[in-house]
């Protein structure tokens, strides 16, 4: 941290990867992610207003994966509104609302409704399935009621009517089969769609799922031992 190596204000005129790797379970050192990302925001929010006319060249999709460990990122939910018109985008990926709400407090739902697009891949936490429900609205059914009354006269009935039905009801949500997906974009009825196959992707067999040499050895890629190779030239200084 002692000078800058990720120049975080160029991501957005080249393509880049920028892989953000910090432990799960100890919260430690969260804050310098939380500082890094505040940072790279405003980087590339200067840079396109700056540089580019108010849009950057290349799109810098942030995919915020287990975003409730990563700490709170100072006023994000002002940064979500804005990072959008610049050509940024987030993806917050939660196991359920109420983390965000445990974060964010009020602010949770801003952070929310500046997302286009909702993607629940099933889970079973009431406040999540609640408001599920509620998005997805209620459809119109026919209702027939019959009646049949015995005694000194036979009577017969029949009622017609139409009402209203939750598209899907809670319990309907939280036995949804693992293999579907609800998907929700901004203006259009929502998906009950399948989930994509991810094996059968050009590029799987590039996954260490595929086959374990793929797997990535950050250590190795961050080690830093000196090795010189025959040709190179070197100077010797005896101390």
């Amino acid at each position: 941290m002692s000078y800058d190596e990720l120049e975080l204000d160029l991501v957005g005129d080249r393509k880049t990867a920028l892989f953000v790797i910090i432990s799960d379970t100890d919260d430690t050192f969260n804050f310098i992610v939380s500082i890094m990302y505040t940072q790279l925001f405003n980087l590339l929010c200067d840079r396109a207003d700056d540089v580019y006319g108010g849009r950057l060249p290349i799109h810098v999709r942030c995919l915020l994966d287990e975003f409730a460990n990563i700490g709170q990122i100072p006023k994000f939910e002002k940064l979500i509104a804005t990072i959008r018109s610049r050509e940024i985008s987030a993806s917050i990926i939660l196991q359920s609302k109420s983390q965000l709400k445990a974060i964010y407090k009020d602010n949770a739902d801003t952070i929310e409704g500046n997302c286009d697009t909702t993607l629940f891949l099933g889970g079973k936490e009431k406040t999540t399935l609640k408001e599920i429900a509620e998005i997805l609205g209620k459809e119109t059914i026919d209702l027939y009621n019959t009646s049949d009354t015995r005694g000194s006269q036979r009577s017969y009935g029949m009622n017609y009517q139409k009402t209203g039905k939750e598209l899907m009801s809670q319990d309907e949500i939280a036995v949804m089969d693992g293999g579907k997906c609800i998907l929700q974009v901004r203006g259009v009825r929502p998906f009950f769609s399948n989930k994509y196959d991810i094996c059968k992707h050009k590029n799987y067999k590039y996954l260490s799922d595929y086959d374990k040499k793929n797997t990535f050895d950050i250590e190795k890629y961050l080690s830093t031992n000196l090795i010189l190779k025959p040709e190179d030239e070197v100077e010797l200084y005896q101390m």
